[in-house]
């Protein structure tokens, strides 16, 4: 169920900021959107993100925020100000948690999405049954991504195997944000459900999320430009 075009984001996994912003001038806004995640904010913070957003990406802020609904409620007022147009909490969090976030957002300056992480794609079955979560998998996604939607949230990250289901459920509004994406011929490394990025893009992600096939490619704007005209094909 193809509902919208599908856009490339780049995890910017890296671990110095000098890395991150010499790469960022050297893909020369070949792609819009950047991922910032937990290592990159956790060393440089806001500032970070003012100097990406100055270099006119759009950033998605991987924080993947879980707590009292308070807590979350707090941190999202404190990120009000940062140039983040998505940002990532936990399903698992629970409905409370999520509205709360949504107030929060909503009685801020933010005009960030509120995107629910429902199972990381490094999670397989096996995995899952060691922290007491026996119940399969897209079951499992089906579940907290109602739940998330029907709080407040804006969209879900989940794996490109659990898009048909999400979107047969949710219809075409969420925003899907994919992680676990590898184009034909990439090393998987961590991820345990992946897909292509053209394979994901038809069945009706929003957003794909790659990283080290870019970050490692002996091109990385050659490599960001062809994954953008597989995505283009695709639509």
């Amino acid at each position: 169920m193809k509902t919208q075009t599908c856009q490339l984001i780049l995890a910017l996994d890296l671990e110095e900021k000098a890395q991150a912003l010499d790469l960022l001038d050297r893909l020369d806004n070949s792609l819009s959107w950047v991922k910032v995640g937990l290592q990159m904010f956790t060393r440089y913070g806001p500032q970070l993100l003012e100097e990406i957003a100055e270099k006119n990406y759009r950033i998605f802020l991987d924080l993947k925020l879980h707590d009292i609904p308070n807590t979350v409620a707090s941190a999202i007022k404190s990120l009000s100000s940062c140039p983040v147009e998505m940002l990532t909490l936990h399903a698992s969090g629970g409905s409370e948690m999520i509205a709360a976030a949504k107030q929060a957002r909503d009685d801020s300056s933010s005009e960030a999405k509120l995107i629910a992480v429902t199972i990381l794609t490094s999670f397989n079955p096996e995995l899952l049954a060691q922290v007491g979560i026996t119940t399969p998998i897209p079951e499992q996604v089906q579940k907290l991504g109602k739940l998330s939607i029907e709080s407040g949230a804006d969209g879900l990250v989940c794996s490109p195997h659990e898009i048909s289901v999400l979107r047969e459920n949710l219809g075409g509004s969420p925003l899907l944000i994919t992680p676990g994406i590898r184009p034909k011929g990439s090393d998987t490394g961590d991820q345990k459900r992946i897909m292509t990025p053209p394979e994901a893009a038809a069945l009706g992600s929003s957003f794909i999320v790659v990283g080290r096939p870019i970050l490692k490619a002996p091109d990385p704007q050659q490599a960001t430009i062809e994954i953008q005209h597989q995505l283009s094909a695709n639509g």
